[in-house]
Formats: C-alpha cells, structure tokens, sequence
C-alpha cells in the first residue's frame, strides 16, 4: 500500500474522531454542516484505504457512513436555502351586475 494512501487513512480517521471529539464537547453541533461535510470526508479517506487493503465490510460500512452524512449536508442546505414559492395560476375575477 503506497505512503499516500497510508496517509489519507490516517487523516481520515483524524479528521472523524476530532468531529465527533467536538461534537461531544458540545463545540459543534452534531446538525452543524462542518460536522457533517468532516464525517463524509473522514468516510471516504477511510474507505479508500480498505478498498485498496480489499477490506470490504470496512469499505460497505464507510460507504453508508459517508452516504448518510452526504445525505444530511443536503438536508442542512435545502433548510439554508429554501426554494422559493412557486406562483399561484392566474384567475380571472368577473363581475356580475346586480
């Protein structure tokens, strides 16, 4: 396994205990987009280092880790962001004569 990738495990896994350090502490919120954007990213960097070692459930379960994280960054921007209302149709008012 080359240097490189060794590294990016080790990051990886750095970076996911740290978040969930913080989180525990109470410093950042476990809803926070940084908490969230720093699992996905620590999932991925782990997963990369099973996949080239070939541990698979180490691989299937850092890719959930990461799918469920990514899926919650999206969730936290959509709240951000909310679209905007679509327009109501057109009605036309007719008058009647009394």
């Amino acid at each position: 396994m080359s240097a490189l990738v060794t590294a990016l495990g080790w990051a990886g896994a750095v970076m996911t205990i740290s978040a969930y350090a913080l989180v525990t502490r109470g410093l950042w919120s476990a809803s926070s987009r940084r908490y969230q954007l720093a699992n996905v990213a620590g999932a991925l960097m782990m997963c990369t280092v099973a996949a080239s070692s070939g541990v698979w459930p180490s691989v299937v379960a850092n890719i959930a880790w990461a799918l469920i994280g990514a899926h919650a960054v999206v969730v936290l921007v959509r709240a951000r962001h909310p679209r905007a209302p679509q327009a109501a149709p057109a009605t036309e008012v007719v008058e009647l004569a009394a």
